[in-house]
């Protein structure tokens, strides 16, 4: 089967290959987790490793079924470690197995045991497994293909295809970012079909059944209503005012209490807002993106979908990749979109559409010139007139290009 080489991923798991640490991998459904192991037990197997050493459980296959309790998983593995080599252990949708945290503390703690998980929601490690073993984990927080990625599974499914960089994005917005879309050749029909049966896994199972909500369609409502307003300044009380407006009466709590489980779910993201002046994180007013704008258009379709905000959650996804905390920047008079933050360094980002317009260019420079700071700004929009122009030290680049790492 041909497969999109997730380098960055890949990297990552042989940076902590048979390192004292459970390497734990998260991510919304269908992002590519079980393919991701599938080619680093590939790339193990061609530097040396036996068949034998490896042990791979997927619990959303019927043939586990009978190991979904901790003691049966445990003591299924034990008897097929091997003494005197090293044991790679993948656990996949462990989230399945009950108290799976007991089973995978006493593997942790064998001697020639190497450990992986993957779970398809936040809250998996948000018990007494991150309590537990507090300092022996890592995570890998994995996301549904990136531009660069999509771009390269175009190469490698449909090398008959010509597309510029503006097609090929085009149909990244539409077609979804999941990776399994390249195996459907293109169908929109099929895609449609799939994009449900996602939307549908992660409705019923990642937040009605986990938040135990009886009104399914409240929820729905209100997931439509965040879908509709990517990169929009939101709060609790507007949401649940809009849905009372639309005379579907819902408190700010049950508000909170719907996009907690829709964050939870790997479905949507929070970025809260930061005081660029004050240097102070604020805790009202987010923004929401969302993991992949496929799953807008399944459900809202791409009319009047607004061309920057969309650019703005792709950008977003992308930083977060990249390994940055990234907030909403506050000012007094304007806002920032995004704050970029990392151990090293601190970066501001404006994105748009297009600013061939000169009142829009002033508009998306002004809150950057304002910033007293040198760290890095950098204004993206899809425009390649203006491309690698410098304001003031505000450096404009072309989006695609930016996302392209080129």
């Amino acid at each position: 089967m041909l497969r999109i080489n997730r380098k960055e991923y890949l990297d990552f798991l042989l940076q902590f290959r048979e390192k004292e640490l459970i390497k734990v991998v998260s991510g919304i459904r269908r992002c590519g987790k079980s393919t991701l192991f599938e080619i680093y037990k590939d790339y193990l197997m061609e530097h040396g490793v036996e068949e034998e050493q490896i042990i791979a459980i997927n619990f959303e296959e019927l043939d586990y079924e009978h190991l979904n309790n901790y003691r049966a998983l445990y003591d299924y593995i034990k008897n097929l470690l091997l003494p005197e080599k090293m044991n790679y252990i993948f656990l996949d949708e462990i989230q399945h197995v009950e108290q799976f945290e007991k089973a995978v503390d006493s593997l942790y703690i064998k001697k020639n045991v190497d450990i992986y998980i993957t779970g398809s929601n936040a809250y998996f490690m948000s018990g007494e497994l991150a309590t537990l073993l507090t300092g022996r984990y890592v995570e890998l927080k994995m996301l549904p293909l990136s531009f660069r990625e999509y771009c390269e599974g175009l190469a490698i499914h449909f090398p008959e295809k010509k597309m510029t960089k503006m097609e090929k994005y085009a149909s990244y917005l539409k077609n979804s970012s999941f990776p399994y879309v390249f195996q459907l050749n293109g169908g929109e029909k099929e895609i449609r079909e799939y994009l449900s049966g996602i939307y549908s896994s992660i409705l019923l199972k990642d937040i009605v059944a986990r938040q135990r909500i009886s009104d399914v369609m409240m929820l729905e409502s209100v997931i439509r209503f965040v879908f509709d307003n990517v990169g929009n300044i939101l709060s609790t009380r507007k949401i649940a005012g809009a849905m009372t407006s639309q005379g579907r009466k819902i408190d700010a709590k049950t508000v909170e209490k719907f996009l907690q489980g829709l964050m939870d779910s790997l479905m949507i993201y929070q970025a809260k807002r930061y005081n660029i002046k004050g240097k102070q994180y604020l805790t009202t007013h987010e923004k929401y993106y969302l993991a992949d704008i496929g799953m807008r258009n399944f459900l809202l379709g791409q009319k009047g979908a607004d061309q920057g905000h969309l650019l703005e959650n792709i950008i977003y996804l992308e930083l977060i990749r990249r390994g940055y905390q990234v907030y909403v920047g506050a000012m007094p008079d304007g806002e920032v979109d995004f704050v970029a933050m990392n151990a090293d360094a601190i970066e501001y980002y404006q994105v748009s559409a297009t600013v061939l317009d000169s009142d829009t260019l002033q508009r998306e420079l002004n809150p950057l010139r304002k910033i007293a700071d040198h760290y890095p700004k950098y204004l993206l929009t899809l425009d390649e007139i203006g491309a690698n122009s410098n304001y003031e030290g505000i450096r404009q680049l072309n989006a695609l290009d930016w996302l392209l790492g080129n």
